[in-house]
């Protein structure tokens, strides 16, 4: 069976500035105890900055992600992988509801931030969810963990 295409998880975008985070496919697709976990990138353009890193995903990523957008949805502010073993992504809510600023922080390998303001499209949040639902689709769960902790193939 072929790969999937990648598929942009995130893309917040406009003329001049982005943030996408791209879904490449799985990070070790056969192999059980990572078979689930996504290989993907994060891409910024702008301006004056423009970057990629790497950003393996597991499963609960997408769900933090998703309780994310909710937050999103209620008018707040999120950091997403804010757990110090893939570069950060904070989405901060600007007194101007047509933008957003996208801070991007790699505390592991470069050490790095680029802040970039995005001005938001009609329907950005719907797109966000559609985003996710498509990730899923394309790399579906195939693995579950057995009531004894073992990892087994869905069937």
């Amino acid at each position: 069976m072929s790969e999937a295409r990648p598929v942009d998880l995130i893309r917040l975008a406009d003329e001049e500035n982005s943030v996408i985070v791209r879904v490449l496919g799985r990070l070790e697709p056969g192999i059980l105890a990572h078979h689930d976990h996504l290989r993907a990138e994060i891409v910024v353009h702008s301006g004056f900055a423009r970057g990629q890193l790497a950003a393996p995903l597991a499963r609960h990523d997408l769900d933090d992600w998703e309780r994310a957008l909710d937050a999103l949805e209620a008018g707040q502010s999120v950091r997403w992988m804010d757990d110090g073993r893939n570069p950060e992504i904070q989405v901060e809510r600007t007194d101007n509801s047509q933008y957003v600023e996208v801070l991007v922080i790699d505390p592991v390998m470069s050490m790095t931030s680029v802040r970039v303001a995005v001005c938001l499209s009609d329907g950005w949040l719907a797109d966000l969810r559609d985003r996710l639902q498509l990730v899923r689709r394309t790399w579906p769960t195939e693995v579950i963990e057995t009531p004894y902790g073992a990892l087994a193939w869905r069937t």
